[in-house]
């Protein structure tokens, strides 16, 4: 999947830290989000850790329901949309409290989006990429907001509701350094940010003033008193903890849930789940820099996505359970081509290819070359679960004389080298999946280079004009038929040397928690859990 505006959120598993400390009661929810936030401005961060905090913190005017996907009051209770979808109108609720007490009000949201097009205080091109087709957000009385767009655009609802984090004006009004943003938040939401132990956790304490526990729909969910966010990379270890309750939660891969899952206390203090619903479904994937001399060759593109052996690394790696991405679209979306086919391992044929680039070992010392320049490529790495897949990719280049670099590199100066200085030649990432319509703009169009996603400067003309047409295509029927041209042109581009697609989900708890099922249809819930009994510290 590519998700409609925020797929973009950057989801590599990074940092790996050492958590000593041990829950003492029912109390504390503790759960991995795998990678420390970069910052939690939600007008400037973009990767997923900082999504997973300020989900718990700041709202949006409208949510998802979990079961049918339709639209729930948040922020927002009423809304009506223009006969031309140009106009949107909104009812706000009353009587809602920022954490700091002062009431929430239409010059909140009216803020939000214009403080999110202050390029010049946050430096945040990519997030005005996404906003651009707003042309003005008002304020029209205390609780009523109207909004208006420059041309109407299928996605431009959804964009206005769930996408845009609500902020209070008159906390990011303070003249403070940008540094104070990235470390402090305030929200409406159901949690308060407590504490953030640079390196180690986040604390989160529930919102006793929250406008939801008021609410029919809110009933039962976000139960726990208090929550500790921790950022385990290495799967290893946070399986571990879990199995020593220092976790109450932890996302797996198919690998971890296969292997390292074993012993007589899962099924008891420890719960290992399997699940299947038909959230959107995210993808990781080698990015290939086309500013690269070599690698702005398709047919040199091509050949390596024939040097990666997806069927050995979904044996060895992911039991079986996954399947090899044709492209960016999960194969069950409605979205996805049908007659397109997966790039096989080949390396017969990788190797026919690059010989006709006129690529040789001219020297003998067993890697390609040409002009003087040997066939090298490093890939930044971010973390540490794709290390393996990387080895085998190298392995197998290696034998057709291609050297593959690995370099590991923290995710700050990842962030750096990759999104905004551009200075790389591959990279290992991985899109989120938020949304079931899949919008391509903000990572493969060409206006994407300078203030989207598309980091990697990819360009096809025929990708930008069924893009164009498509997000302005209100009838889904239609609007597939050109977003599947779209996915045709970009595998055959081959842009991305992409990984695999798991059609199941999976997830360990501990015994503390009690949820009324292992998922529901849009995903695993876990808002409505709540602890078996409660006892004070």
């Amino acid at each position: 999947m590519q998700t409609k505006h925020l797929g973009w959120m950057l989801l590599a598993l990074v940092s790996l830290v050492s958590c000593n400390q041990r829950p003492r009661s029912n109390s504390v929810f503790y759960m991995n989000i795998n990678t420390e936030p970069s910052g939690l401005n939600p007008a400037k961060s973009t990767d997923g850790a900082a999504s997973s905090v300020q989900g718990y913190i700041v709202e949006t005017l409208l949510g998802r329901n979990i079961n049918t996907w339709e639209f729930t009051p948040k922020l927002a209770v009423k809304w009506k949309i223009s006969d031309d979808k140009t106009k949107f109108t909104f009812w706000l609720r009353e009587n809602v409290k920022w954490h700091d007490g002062v009431l929430f009000t239409a010059e909140d949201v009216e803020f939000s989006f214009t403080n999110t097009f202050n390029v010049k205080r946050w430096k945040n091109a990519d997030k005005q990429q996404i906003y651009e087709n707003i042309k003005s957000v008002k304020a029209v009385g205390k609780f009523k907001v109207e909004v208006e767009v420059k041309e109407a655009i299928y996605s431009n609802f959804d964009l206005i509701v769930e996408e845009l984090s609500i902020i209070p004006k008159h906390f990011y009004d303070k003249k403070e350094k940008k540094s104070y943003f990235n470390k402090h938040l305030i929200g409406t939401g159901p949690y308060k940010l407590e504490k953030w132990h640079r390196g180690n956790r986040i604390v989160l304490v529930k919102n006793k003033d929250w406008w939801g526990k008021d609410d029919d729909y809110f009933q039962g969910k976000f139960n726990f008193p208090k929550m500790v966010l921790r950022w385990v990379a290495d799967s290893t270890v946070s399986i571990e903890m879990l199995k020593k309750g220092k976790l109450d939660f932890q996302g797996m891969r198919a690998e971890d849930y296969q292997k390292k899952t074993k012993g007589p206390m899962w099924g008891k203090s420890v719960h290992r789940v399997k699940m299947k619903n038909n959230s959107p479904k995210s993808y990781c994937f080698i990015g290939m820099n086309f500013k690269d001399p070599i690698l702005k060759n398709r047919n040199i593109r091509k050949a390596l996505f024939h040097l990666l052996n997806r069927k050995l690394m979904i044996q060895k790696f992911e039991n079986s359970m996954s399947v090899p991405a044709i492209g960016p679209i999960f194969p069950k979306s409605p979205y996805a081509s049908i007659d397109l086919k997966p790039v096989k391992f080949n390396p017969k044929k990788a190797l026919a290819m690059l010989k006709k680039e006129g690529w040789k070992d001219s020297n003998g010392d067993g890697l390609l070359d040409k002009n003087g320049k040997k066939m090298s490529f490093t890939i930044l790495e971010p973390g540490s679960a794709y290390v393996k897949y990387h080895t085998i990719f190298k392995e197998d280049a290696r034998k057709v004389g291609v050297e593959i670099l690995i370099k590991q590199i923290e995710w700050n100066s990842f962030l750096k080298l990759v999104t905004q200085d551009k200075n790389f030649q591959m990279c290992r990432l991985c899109w989120g999946a938020t949304s079931l319509d899949w919008d391509p703009k903000q990572i493969w169009h060409s206006d994407s280079i300078i203030s989207g996603s598309n980091f990697i400067s990819y360009k096809n003309k025929i990708v930008d004009k069924n893009t164009d047409l498509a997000i302005k295509e209100f009838d889904r029927s239609k609007r597939i038929e050109l977003l599947r041209k779209v996915e045709k042109e970009i595998v055959n581009d081959v842009p991305y040397l992409f990984y695999t697609f798991q059609d199941s989900s999976f997830y360990g708890h501990s015994d503390r928690v009690l949820k009324e099922k292992d998922t529901f249809k849009y995903g695993a819930g876990v808002s409505s859990w709540k602890f078996k009994e409660s006892k004070k510290e």
